[in-house]
């Protein structure tokens, strides 16, 4: 059978001697039919609640790594996969994304180590705001997203219709980064302006799995918010959280809903980087 009447028989049914007649198929089938699956993300789970990624490029088994703060579990399962290891990513400094960088470099001859601040250890290429570079058939893109550090990137990466942004410590699922080196604003900027504009079915693959704390106190604050309610639900069964999506977020996290009537309420504040910062003091404070 060609390539050309395989896709016509997953998508529609079809056969040579059979009529192209249209059969009822699920949204989320219907999106992976049409949707060239070449990148492949493995979340690793390291220390206590963080995650590393492996990014791969099916088609030529190139790898990238997100974070690879526990050297040894990262590059086991590049072993594992069979992969080609030239790339690693690090959102930013913190020596819980940082702190394996030295021995990946020193393990993998000539790998690439990107980032966006000059305090990243073994850093080869500072990117700067909206470079691009490959993993394979793979486009990755630096997005400047400070506030948690000055030299917070997240990192879009796009193969086909395949979306998907590693946001280390600046977006999480249902809240986000503290403010160590930024302000309200900056946080607006980085999560409602530049990770706010990427395409809604975009998913986000964060740093730390915080999620149930952080829709605590997210209902703490929208305490009528059916999805956010829906969402709490499903985390309750699940361990592992990631990916959500960037239109999911809009839909239940507090930070990326500065706009709503409900979250200016619970903050007394109409300016979106005042709600920011009222916001971020409120959830330093929650202990829900």
């Amino acid at each position: 059978m060609t390539l050309r009447n395989l896709f016509k028989k997953r998508l529609f049914g079809w056969s040579p001697n059979s009529l192209l007649i249209p059969r009822y198929i699920p949204k989320r089938q219907l999106h992976q039919s049409l949707t060239n699956l070449n990148m492949k993300v493995i979340p690793i789970q390291v220390l206590e609640d963080n995650y590393s990624y492996l990014v791969v490029d099916k088609e030529t088994r190139e790898a990238a790594v997100v974070d690879p703060v526990e050297p040894e579990k990262v590059l086991s399962v590049v072993k594992s996969e069979n992969l080609e290891l030239k790339h690693l990513i690090t959102t930013h400094h913190h020596w819980d994304h940082s702190g394996g960088n030295e021995k990946v470099f020193k393990a993998v001859p000539g790998i690439a180590v990107y980032g966006g601040d000059e305090r990243i250890p073994s850093l080869t290429r500072k990117v700067r705001d909206g470079e691009e570079f490959k993993i394979g058939n793979i486009t990755a893109r630096a997005l400047y997203t400070p506030c948690h550090t000055t030299g917070s990137v997240s990192f879009f990466l796009e193969d086909d219709d395949d979306k998907a942004v590693f946001t280390g410590d600046t977006l999480f699922i249902g809240g986000c980064g503290k403010f160590f080196e930024g302000s309200g604003a900056d946080m607006h900027n980085s999560l409602n302006r530049v990770l706010g504009s990427l395409p809604p079915e975009t998913k986000v693959y964060c740093g730390h799995e915080y999620t149930a704390s952080n829709l605590r106190f997210a209902a703490s604050v929208d305490p009528d918010n059916k999805v956010l309610k829906e969402k709490i639900a499903w985390v309750a069964e699940h361990k592992q959280t990631v990916p959500s999506t960037i239109g999911d977020e809009k839909k239940f996290n507090p930070f990326m809903r500065v706009d709503t009537d409900v979250i200016k309420q619970a903050t007394g504040k109409e300016d979106p980087a005042e709600i920011m910062t009222v916001l971020r003091e409120l959830k330093n404070k929650f202990r829900g």
